[in-house]
């Protein structure tokens, strides 16, 4: 796979790409070695839970969302984090409208 090498991703000049009801997603840029993800929820959207062997770190920039991570689950808000290790089961409901930004180590080949 031939890595995407921008040097700016403008948010104006990238295409929102649909995930699941409510949830739709821009890809900011990556490499083979890490990828950055934002995700616009509407209220009720949700990633169902699921497992990937990505090394995942997630920054909540608006809104509010009941996030589950193993057998833990907690309402995050703007400026929280969510760290998710390889292979953990994880997903989210949106409680209220929101941003989150998601980096992904290695990079999602199945996100292009």
């Amino acid at each position: 796979m031939k890595p995407e090498r921008k040097v700016f991703c403008l948010e104006r000049e990238t295409a929102w790409e649909p995930m699941f009801p409510g949830l739709v997603r821009q890809i900011l840029g990556y490499d083979n070695q890490i990828m950055v993800v934002k995700m616009k929820a509407e209220k009720g959207a949700a990633a169902p839970v699921h497992a990937h062997f990505h090394a995942q770190s997630t920054y909540v920039a608006s809104g509010k969302f009941e996030f589950t991570v193993g057998d833990r689950t907690q309402i995050v808000g703007p400026g929280d984090g969510i760290y998710v290790e390889p292979n953990a089961r994880h997903g989210f409901v949106c409680l209220e409208p929101g941003i989150i930004v998601d980096n992904f180590s290695p990079m999602r080949e199945d996100f292009v």
